[in-house]
């Protein structure tokens, strides 16, 4: 018999990778994935913040706001200020990409989604946080709108989601019809300053065979509630106890019924 694997990390006892299904753990995503045995998820699916208060333009320009001074983000996300400098934060991202594809199998797959922009003229494309993982495929989600206050660039309507996949990852049967830009129409009703829609999440999902999910930036849990939808397993690590009580009520919500936890 295989004796269980047992750390502890950021308050998180772990003792075996079936400890994980369908709990919400709230802690450092870092220090938690860190706790977690190898390949021991199929997908990855997950969004981080995108340090959108470390800006040079007019939207958020210095963390103060500028032109967005209203948006819901200004205030960044609890137990995150979203205002890290730009080399910290590709070197954070790079860390936590290196620990997400650590904990896939070897047929699994990360769908990282993110958002280009322009700062200081230039695109800032992400490079410096996917170079040298295995991207197979870029999606665009294409989204519903949006603002543009730079006289400089067209208005930006779309997020790039990075396939960056093991060497047996395959699609589920059909899921291949899928082009590589999708539509949909951005959540409206979140309390989260920027959540992701189910149904982008849905397609995400349904598009592999994957049992056991992993979104290390739960968020409001929309990945948890995509996964249950679908008779999927999964693991929210979460930094914000607010979140994480968020996640569980929209999660039971969803359901419809009494709270699971």
């Amino acid at each position: 018999m295989k004796s269980k694997k047992s750390s502890k990390n950021n308050g998180l006892i772990v003792e075996n990778p079936t400890d994980f299904r369908d709990k919400f753990l709230c802690g450092d995503c870092l220090a938690t994935m860190k706790s977690m045995p190898d390949e021991s998820v199929d997908l990855v699916v997950t969004s981080p913040p995108y340090n959108l208060k470390n800006s040079t333009g007019n939207g958020m320009k210095d963390g103060r706001g500028g032109k967005w001074s209203n948006a819901s983000l200004i205030n960044g996300y609890s137990h995150h200020h979203d205002c890290m400098p730009h080399d910290e934060y590709a070197a954070w991202q790079r860390d936590c990409l290196t620990e997400m594809f650590r904990l896939i199998k070897n047929d699994g797959a990360i769908f990282y989604n993110h958002k280009w922009r322009v700062q200081a003229g230039l695109l800032q494309d992400r490079q410096d946080i996917v170079s040298g993982f295995p991207v197979r495929q870029i999606i665009i989600w294409r989204r519903k709108g949006g603002i543009n206050f730079n006289k400089g660039y067209f208005l930006p309507t779309y997020e790039v989601i990075y396939l960056i996949c093991k060497p047996d990852f395959e699609l589920a049967k059909g899921a291949n019809s899928h082009g590589d830009i999708w539509e949909f129409t951005q959540e409206m009703k979140n309390e989260h300053p920027a959540p992701f829609p189910v149904a982008l999440i849905e397609r995400i999902i349904s598009s592999t065979n994957a049992n056991f999910i992993l979104d290390p930036f739960m968020g409001s849990g929309t990945t948890a509630i995509a996964a249950k939808k679908l008779g999927r397993d999964f693991v929210g690590i979460e930094i914000s106890p607010e979140y994480v009580e968020l996640s569980k009520q929209r999660l039971s919500n969803s359901l419809r019924t009494p709270s699971l936890f």
